[in-house]
């Protein structure tokens, strides 16, 4: 009966082409490795080598029975590799997508409380859907609900936006909405982009109009555009989540405070991965935050 290690005896041969180069690769002995050789051959009935120039050469015998058992030999070793990895405790990995500012202030928080690994990308509403059809993330927190097939929502939170303004700025007490409109019209005014998002919001929701402003500085980034503000180069609108220390902060302030406008947040994910523990598990961390 055929050891199953002469066969891989004779693999190791057949590539090296050496006796005592096989042995190396196998951590055997050079008699023993011949011993293997020899054996199978006494199976077989005829050589499987022939020595040419001092390097051992297949036979057609040996050419045959190689290109037969190297298939069947790799396949049975990825099997007990994969065998072992299965066995062993691994970290899940979990692909999120949100914004930079978000991620920043809201998420990256609680990653040390998670049991697995954490991959982030970051991107407008549009870009984080493209991200996840593309299956290069499995969750986005967003602000936008698409309707899309086969991708489902879930409501995360309240995102609330109010008017900050550098602390040394002296803020007359207003109470008529015109007289606060006209004093905001005045005043030099940081966006996020030049379309005037959520300022042309805020500006609709409680002066009933779009707003007629042209911005001294337009920056696609919230953090910026704070840093912006405590400078002195304007006011602007930003995400409540990100001024938790307003009312003690030395270089911004929160002015008109009734004037704000909100958000939905949203977690979307594929249907197909609803019931994903690791996703369940992320989306509880992420839901804990209180905007």
């Amino acid at each position: 009966m055929v050891d199953f290690e002469w066969y891989r005896s004779f693999i190791a041969i057949y590539r090296h082409n050496s006796v005592s180069e096989a042995a190396k690769t196998r951590m055997m002995t050079q008699p023993a490795m011949s011993q293997h050789l020899a054996a199978l051959e006494a199976e077989i009935g005829e050589p499987l080598f022939a020595r040419v120039s001092r390097r051992l050469v297949a036979t057609e015998r040996g050419k045959a029975l190689y290109s037969r058992l190297a298939p069947l030999m790799e396949s049975l070793e990825d099997t007990t590799a994969h065998l072992k990895s299965a066995s062993r405790p691994a970290a899940g990995v979990v692909r999120i997508g949100a914004s930079l500012e978000y991620f920043h202030e809201c998420i990256l928080p609680k990653l040390a409380d998670t049991p697995f690994h954490t991959v982030a990308q970051f991107g407008t509403a549009d870009q984080l859907l493209e991200l996840m059809q593309e299956d290069a993330v499995e969750l986005i927190v967003t602000s936008k609900k698409y309707a899309e097939p086969g991708i489902e929502y879930e409501k995360l939170a309240e995102e609330t936006f109010a008017i900050v303004a550098p602390a040394r700025m002296t803020v007359p007490e207003l109470e008529n909405l015109k007289e606060i409109e006209a004093w905001l019209a005045a005043q030099n005014w940081i966006s996020y982009g030049a379309e005037l998002p959520i300022i042309r919001r805020l500006w609709r929701a409680h002066f009933k109009r779009r707003p007629i402003l042209q911005p001294v500085h337009v920056i696609p980034n919230l953090h910026a555009i704070r840093r912006s503000v405590e400078r002195g180069a304007g006011i602007s609108i930003l995400p409540t989540y990100m001024l938790q220390d307003a009312g003690t902060d030395v270089h911004v302030q929160l002015v008109f405070e009734k004037l704000t406008v909100s958000n939905e947040l949203l977690i979307g994910y594929k249907s197909k991965r609803k019931h994903d523990p690791k996703l369940r598990e992320l989306i509880a961390l992420i839901g804990e935050q209180g905007i």
